[in-house]
Parts: C-alpha cells; structure tokens; sequence
C-alpha cells in the first residue's frame, strides 16, 4: 500500500471510530426488516456471499475477504403502522363490555440509518494463495428499526395509543464493534468480532394514575392521565460474535454465524408531568434516578451460496433469533417518590415497574442474489431477493410499542462498479406485514400505573387489529484500496 493509500486509510478508519451513533431505536421495532444496502438487496441472504463489510450484521467471517477498504451507506425505513383498540371491562358486577376505538396511525421521520465501516488486510502469505491472511475492522452500524411516534390526542380526544406509546423520538442506539477475519486456508475463512450496543434510549408515554381500586374516578379517566418521559442510557452493553465460511469447491459456499445475547443494564431517568386530576393538585415529584434492564436475543444464521454460472450468485438463508430472553423490560426507581397527593403517604415511594414482553424464538427464510456483467468500462451488479420472517411476538403481547408481525420482504437493488475501486450501491424493499387481531379479552399487557392502590386487576390495553407496512430506500459506497 502506497503512503498516501495509508493516509487515506487512516482517515476513513478515524472517521469510523469518532462518527455520532445513528438514530434508532433498537427496542422498539425490533429489526423490522434485514439491514444494509447490498444485503438487503439479496433479501438478507448474506451468510455464505458475504464479502464486504456489509457482512458485520451477518457473519464476520465475511471480513476475511473484505480486503482494505471502507463502506459507507445508509437505508430510510418508512414505516407505517395503524391501531383500532378493542377493550374488554369488567363492571363491578361481572357484567362483560367491549369498547370500540378510533383507528390511530403512527408516524416516522425522515431519517437514513447508517452502516460506517473500515477494513485493513494483513500479513504475508507467499505462494500461489497470495491473499493477507488477516483483515482487521472497525465499524458502527443499527438494525432498521421504526422510530413510531402516535399522536397523544385525536379529534379532541385522548388517543387511544397513549397508554403504550406516544413517541421514541430522541433515542440514538447503534451498535459499534471490532473484528478480525481470518483466512485460514483457501477454503475457509474464520471471523469473530466484539461488539457493544451503545447509545441512549427515549420513550414518551402515558402513566394512568387513577387508583386501582377505583375509589375515585373512572379506569381512564384522563384527568388522572401523567406524561412520562423515560430516559435510557448511557448504554454499553457488550456482546460478541463469531462465524466462518467453508468454499468445497469454487460453485459452493457455506456459511455459519452466531451472535450472543446482549444484556442492557443502564442508569435512566423518568420524568413525569403529573396529572390534572384534584388529589395531585399540590404533588411534586422527588428524585428522578431509575435503573432499566431488559435482554436482547442470541442469533444464529447458516447459508449455502451457489455460483452455477460465471457472475451469478444465488443463496439461501435461514437465522433463528432466541427472542424468548427478551421477556420484560424493568425499570427499578432509585429513590423516587410523590410529595403531597392527597389521600397518599407522603412521600410515597414509587415502586418497581415491570413491562411484560414475553416474546418467542422465530425464525426467517431468505433467498436472494446478484448477477455481475460488464457494461461499457463499467461492472454492473442486478440484485434481488426475497425473505419471510415470523414474528417473536405473541398475539396477547402484541402492541403499539412494538408492532410487528409476520412479514414478507421483496427487494431489489444494484450496483455500479466504476475505476476497479469505487461500487455506488442502490436499493428498494417492499415490506408486506400480515395483519393482526388482538381478542381483547386475551389481551395481556396493561396501564402502568405507579400509584395503584388495592391489587385490582387493569383492564388491557393493546387489544384490537393492528396492521403495518414500510418500504426501504438505500443507497451506499463501498471503496477497495
């Protein structure tokens, strides 16, 4: 490498280390679509072909054949989501009611989320396998998740979302890591990485402060209704990740990754504005100091590529994602409490809050690929592909927090390969989610309510049909030293 391909080098890798997280929010949409311009392109079929950098999301072993070089790309998931609640009371008689609500739909900002990656290939091997055996990388990259914001009142109305969602706005989550691939023969490449999520975490949604017991006031009444403010972070939560590529003979690839859980366990702080209603007249909040936990899934994918025709690559893919650590979210006050709320203890204490999740392992299909031609003194790559994926969400846990469901993604995309270093990627997906009802009489998760006062059960909240769709726009730069 010459001094100034050096310098160039160093550049990128400093720009890939000090660039801000990209804005996401990991814990709500939860990995909504495959991510990355080129993978994506192949329906997330990026196991056994990878070999850029785009392979850090699926199997590091990818890095082995990424050589010196730096990717910078960046996918708009425009999300939409709607929600028609249906809730099911129980009057104090037995007598059973099902309440219809307006739709509500959610929202998404204009906001590309990033992959920023760097790579340098080491080390002499002599012979006719000249390739370095070693490529180091640094990279920071999020899953394509929907930042959803639902509207905290409709047609003068309180929304019937608040209780389990108004906005994730502001949170900025990413996840940075440091890999080495390692070529250990010509026919198989070995990688592992270190990873950390990192970032902070910003949910908006509405505490129901009516007691349980319903001595004062109706379930919902929004006169009882507190604006809360739950932020997380900073969080640093290591993880890591492993894979390897096999090459029996130069038609066939197979590739195996696995990436272990994470476990968040961050300082946060809860803000509330408290509500209209008369016994929080003359209350004010003390302390504001809480601790969040929560556990994000180990993954483990395999693929087989094959390449039956010069420029012509196709795989099949398949990931499980163990969704089933993923079964609450806790937030454990430290030393909050409200002062002055009339027929309350003051101070009293505000108790542990936990978010049932519940969710179960899935799984997803993938297959996909790319054609690469010549076209004038250009190489021209035509990709396409397809995936399904279930949902880790049962029905009952299903929510305007997390809308998610069993979905089928089409995808098709290209790239432009322009003076042997630079490829300009582009990419669109279509994401078709099946549409889901919620019986609100099986309906699982409830209001929070941190003042609740006789153990009464809370109706739920998240019955109802819920439906979703997004597309993706991508585009990207890859550049080979």
């Amino acid at each position: 490498m010459t001094l100034g391909k050096t310098a160039t080098f160093a550049a990128a890798l400093v720009l890939a280390c000090a660039a801000p997280s990209p804005r996401v929010a990991r814990a709500s949409g939860l990995y909504f679509t495959d991510r990355g311009v080129r993978p994506l392109a192949r329906g997330g079929a990026f196991v056994a072909g990878a070999d850029d950098l785009g392979s850090l999301a699926y199997n590091p072993a990818g890095v082995a054949f990424s050589g010196t070089s730096f990717l910078l790309d960046g996918g708009w998931l425009n999300h939409h989501s709607s929600f028609t609640r249906r809730a099911q009371v129980v009057s104090a008689t037995g007598t059973v009611r099902v309440y219809n609500y307006p739709e509500v739909t959610s929202s998404t900002p204009f906001l590309p989320i990033p992959t920023l990656a760097a790579s340098y290939a080491f080390g002499v091997r002599e012979g006719e396998d000249a390739h370095a055996p070693f490529t180091a990388s640094l990279g920071i990259y999020s899953p394509y998740t929907a930042i959803s914001s639902f509207p905290p009142a409709q047609d003068g109305a309180p929304a019937p979302s608040r209780y389990s969602l108004v906005s994730l706005d502001g949170s900025l989550l990413a996840v940075a890591g440091a890999y080495l691939g390692y070529r250990a023969s010509p026919t198989l490449a070995l990688g592992v990485g270190l990873t950390a999520l990192v970032g902070t975490f910003q949910s908006t949604v509405v505490f129901n402060t009516n007691p349980a017991d319903r001595l004062i006031g109706a379930p919902e009444d929004p006169a009882y209704d507190a604006l809360t403010q739950l932020k997380v972070g900073p969080i640093f939560a290591p993880s890591a990740t492993a894979g390897a590529i096999w090459i029996p003979e130069p038609r066939v690839r197979v590739g195996v990754s696995a990436a272990l859980p994470t476990w968040v366990d961050a300082p946060a702080t809860v803000n509330v504005r408290l509500p209209q209603a008369a016994p929080f007249d003359s209350a004010v909040q003390s302390g504001q100091d809480a601790r969040v936990t929560f556990r994000l899934p180990a993954i483990v994918r395999l693929g087989v590529e094959v390449r039956p025709a010069p420029g012509l690559r196709v795989e099949l893919a398949a990931a499980r994602e163990f969704w089933s650590l993923h079964d609450a979210i806790d937030i454990t006050p430290q030393g909050i409490s409200l002062l002055g709320v009339t027929g309350f203890p003051s101070p009293f204490p505000v108790g542990k809050i936990s978010l049932p999740r519940n969710f179960q392992d899935s799984s997803s299909v993938h297959l996909g690929g790319e054609y690469h031609f010549a076209w004038q003194q250009y190489g021209i790559d035509a990709r396409a592909g397809a995936s399904f994926a279930q949902s880790a969400i049962p029905n009952a846990y299903l929510s305007p927090l997390t809308v998610d469901m069993d979905k089928l993604t089409l995808a098709v995309g290209g790239g432009l390969h322009i003076g042997g270093h630079w490829r300009f990627d582009l990419t669109y997906a279509h994401v078709l989610a099946f549409s889901v009802d919620v019986d609100p009489a099986e309906a699982q998760i409830a209001k929070i309510n941190p003042v609740k006062g006789n153990p009464t059960a809370l109706e739920a909240v998240n019955g109802g049909h819920y439906s979703a769709t997004a597309e993706v726009l991508g585009a990207g730069l890859n550049y080979q030293f």
